[in-house]
């Protein structure tokens, strides 16, 4: 099977002035295609050839889990932002952000001090186990919450290319900057 990147269903400069069109068209134009060239051109003639991503990512290791992974947290990462958003989660998602984190206010700090604390590159992740419990995860490089048993519900990038050409070395300006671009009512549904 060969994986085809989606297109955005937004345009490319609708995620201004918190993600530039000209970051949408190098990041998810040209990195992300990369990584699912990368990644048909790695599964050709194997045994995951006929896997779904998921599958993939919680079975695969070195270069092939990276482009897998990357690919699928990309595509996750920008069908999750949606422009003119500015909302917050409600109902049960809203409920077990205050139960695990206290304060959805708490929450977004300690999102961001995950995300700002990782070294290097790699995404922080709000998670869920089966029961509902709601944890923030720091991975490195093209780390993913499912190689723990995990379900993901929303992850921001922190490789550089995600921010670099709009704010440089202001990681926590770049991360902050995203919560009026989220979708609560699709991270919501992943919850449920």
């Amino acid at each position: 099977m060969k994986y085809v990147q989606p297109e955005l269903p937004y345009d490319t400069a609708a995620l201004a002035p918190a993600i530039s069109e000209e970051t949408v068209k190098f990041h998810y134009g040209k990195h992300e295609k990369a990584y699912i060239d990368n990644l048909n051109a790695m599964i050709e003639g194997t045994r995951f050839e006929n896997l779904s991503l998921e599958d993939i990512i919680r079975e695969a290791d070195g270069a092939l889990f990276n482009n897998a992974s990357q690919a699928w947290n990309h595509i996750f990462y920008f069908f999750s932002l949606n422009p003119g958003m500015n909302g917050e989660p409600a109902g049960a998602l809203r409920k077990a952000i205050e139960r695990d984190f206290g304060s959805f206010e708490q929450f977004k700090a300690d999102f961001i001090k995950a995300g700002t604390g990782i070294f290097g590159s790699g995404w922080v992740w709000l998670a869920a186990d089966s029961d509902g419990k709601l944890f923030i995860i720091a991975e490195q490089n093209a780390g993913n919450p499912m190689t723990r048993g995990l379900i993901p519900l929303l992850t921001f990038d922190v490789w550089e290319h995600a921010y670099y050409l709009d704010y440089q070395n202001r990681r926590a300006d770049a991360l902050n900057a995203l919560w009026p671009l989220i979708d609560w009512d699709l991270v919501e549904s992943r919850y449920l």
